[in-house]
């Protein structure tokens, strides 16, 4: 599914107690000419007064934010730990997680006793059908060997869940860090981390050493088939239905009836591969591997999934690559954090109720309503303007327009955990384990049921927004509805660039490059004619091309505007829309300026402010490769480029940031 997201930015500090101001001069770098970087000139008092702390890869101001809610989440968790909720209640589960998180002495003392049961299993799979089944009992657990299944909505009927199989089960995550030559000493660093897991486990040297050696054979192969990132963004080719008996017969080195029992997956008569050559590729491995090989290939993923929840060896060992290696990272997390993230995300809507009890004002919602009435009004205007698109599909994308769904704040009906059991007399892992079967059992529950529209895909306490193209909605959680998105204490100009330019983003998604597949309706139909298609794909070549042209280190690495297109269309898109709907709101009277800005350098300062941050140059590579987000200073400085009112707005006509207008491209 193609759940597009804005990983959003936040933070400044408050002149007046309890206040934030709008705009903070504090936060530029005056040293640098706006025309040059814009980003730097709007944002380098900001990074200088945040370095970089230990625990983070990167520290924006989306991190300051994060880290006010985890404070506000982990006195909510704390609260509950003075009392003795009763037995049963969510309180009670939320609080013994949070408590057999905390308490590393047990988990120390337990070591890897945790694992002795599991790993015992899988390394007596002795034929087929015991691979099947523990191939199956991981699956309904937590992790995703080989491939992975789940249910979402019908992409050609939006309002029936469907079965998918997809591609899964590189511990790396990445293929181009098992097939890039670039990546050497990453694959070196993965190898010492297996070695490490599995002697924590218990293997011996000699035992760890052909693990280790095991695991990379069979997670080469699937590397060498699996889907790269930017071919994952084509949602078409990774629509290909199957009937069930055809499926089975085409994968057919697992015995597919254990599986369906073991895995809880009740009756269904057609299944949606989303990327038939790494299945194919799976079937290949499962059928012609030694067994001892996909042994040790299933026990790295349980020993790697576990590692999170066991004692401080094993968590430092997966922090050391995961955190150090490939992001930067030079401390973990600390424990109360590492701790209060479980509950928060597997009972995340209960914690959501919660947090909105007591830290979300309903004002802000019916606020937030409003602009979002004003924004889609803004962009009804933005497609009546398009001089490339016929009225035929204009009139379809104003239906589409018309039919958003808007959520915001909190679910209207909250998750139910009455059935999720957590119990503390059992492992701190066991508990994890039971929980991640029960979202499995949940998730597959919904097989051939009609969709819910009511379901949030994020809680309220995520710091985040989102569109969903199946249901043709967008959603702004409670917590990102915070000063600078939202400030009621600032002026219109700062509040559309910011929390606007968010709104827009999301609205925007509905018609990128990949939300404009999708009708009103949330099915994935052409509405568009050949030449308007054409004519689009034309403008988003010249974008793609903008960004391919961006170098983002040191090393030479560039930007990829392929992978980042759908974002980079929804950041101009955002932009122009918000900057739209600000003037509407003026009706012809505009505002004087405030502290020496017009209200149109308010509004371009205010989101280059939520995109300031650090970041370690290791962590630029990994999301570079990876993150269908550009990085922050390019949301800024490349999505600017392209707009001619931003020019106008702080009389740029040269310099790095200026970029001639027969070059410029407007997508929305």
């Amino acid at each position: 599914m193609i759940l597009a997201s804005l990983a959003m930015m936040a933070g400044c500090g408050a002149a007046d107690k309890g206040k934030t101001p709008a705009i903070d001069p504090a936060n530029f770098d005056t040293s640098v000419k706006l025309n040059d970087d814009f980003y730097q000139y709007a944002t380098g008092g900001w990074q200088a007064a945040n370095p970089l702390r230990p625990e983070f890869s990167r520290y924006g101001a989306f991190d300051v934010l994060r880290e006010n809610n985890e404070i506000r989440i982990n006195e909510l968790f704390s609260e509950m730990t003075r009392t003795t909720p009763a037995a049963g209640s969510v309180e009670q589960k939320i609080s013994d997680l949070y408590k057999m998180g905390l308490d590393s002495v047990r988990l120390n003392n337990e070591g890897a006793q945790p694992l002795k049961a599991g790993l015992e299993r899988i390394m007596n799979i002795g034929d087929r059908a015991s691979l099947t089944a523990e191939l199956a009992e991981l699956h309904a657990g937590t992790a995703n060997p080989y491939f992975g299944l789940g249910v979402s909505a019908d992409l050609m009927n939006s309002n029936v869940n469907a079965l998918y199989a997809s591609q899964s089960g590189l511990g790396m995550g990445n293929r181009d860090y098992y097939l890039d030559e670039e990546n050497a000493s990453i694959r070196d660093a993965y190898k010492q981390y297996l070695n490490r897991i599995f002697t924590l486990a218990g293997f011996s040297a000699e035992q760890a050493a052909k693990a280790t050696e095991d695991v990379m054979t069979v997670e080469m192969a699937l590397a060498e088939k699996f889907w790269s990132n930017v071919e994952l963004r084509n949602i078409q080719a990774q629509y290909n239905p199957m009937s069930r008996a055809e499926f089975e017969k085409t994968y057919d080195a697992i015995d597919w009836d254990t599986y369906y029992k073991v895995c809880g997956l009740g009756d269904f008569d057609r299944i949606i591969v989303g990327t038939p050559s790494s299945l194919a590729a799976a079937n290949e491995i499962i059928k012609t591997q030694p067994l001892e090989a996909q042994r040790h290939y299933l026990a790295a993923q349980y020993i790697g999934g576990a590692a999170s929840y066991l004692s401080d060896d094993f968590q430092q060992a997966r922090f050391d690559f995961f955190g150090r290696t490939l992001a930067g990272q030079q401390e973990m997390r600390p424990r109360w954090k590492r701790a209060m993230a479980v509950p928060n995300g597997s009972l995340g809507e209960a914690v959501g109720e919660m947090y909105v009890a007591k830290y979300f004002p309903e004002s802000s919602k019916q606020r937030m309503m409003e602009l979002v009435g004003n924004l889609q009004v803004a962009l009804g205007e933005h497609i009546d303007a398009l001089e490339w698109m016929s009225d035929q599909t204009k009139a379809k994308a104003h239906e589409k327009l018309a039919s958003f769904t808007v959520k915001i704040g909190y679910p209207d009906k909250w998750k139910d955990y009455s059935t999720l059991e957590v119990d503390p007399s059992k492992s701190y892992w066991d508990n994890i384990v039971a929980v991640s079967k029960w979202y499995t059992a949940d998730n597959f529950s919904e097989l051939g049921k009609p969709v819910d529209r009511d379901e949030w895909h994020m809680t309220p306490q995520t710091v985040n927004a989102y569109y969903n193209p199946t249901t043709n909605e967008i959603c702004f959680p409670a917590a990102i509805l915070q000063p600078p998105f939202f400030n009621p204490d600032a002026d219109d100009a700062v509040n559309y660039g910011a929390i606007g330019v968010v709104i827009g983003h999301e609205m925007t998604h509905g018609f990128d490059d990949q939300g404009r597949q999708f009708d009103k309706d949330g099915n994935m139909i052409d509405w568009w004619t050949a030449e308007d298609a054409e004519a689009f794909k034309s403008r988003t070549r010249v974008l793609v091309d903008q960004f391919n042209r961006i170098v983002v280190d040191d090393k030479g690495l560039h930007a990829d505007g392929e992978l980042t297109l759908g974002e980079n269309i929804a950041d101009q898109g955002g932009l122009r829309v918000a900057y739209t709907a600000l003037h509407n709101s003026f009706k012809g009277q505009t505002p004087a300026p405030i502290d020496g800005f017009t209200p149109d350098q308010r509004f371009y300062l205010a989101y280059a402010t939520l995109w300031g941050q650090n970041i370690r140059p290791e962590e630029i590579a990994r999301l570079t490769k990876q993150d269908v987000h550009s990085l922050g200073k390019w949301r800024v400085n490349a999505s600017l480029r392209n707009i001619d009112t931003f020019f106008e707005a702080f009389d740029i006509a040269d310099g790095a940031m200026y970029l001639a207008p027969e070059e410029r491209v407007v997508i929305w």
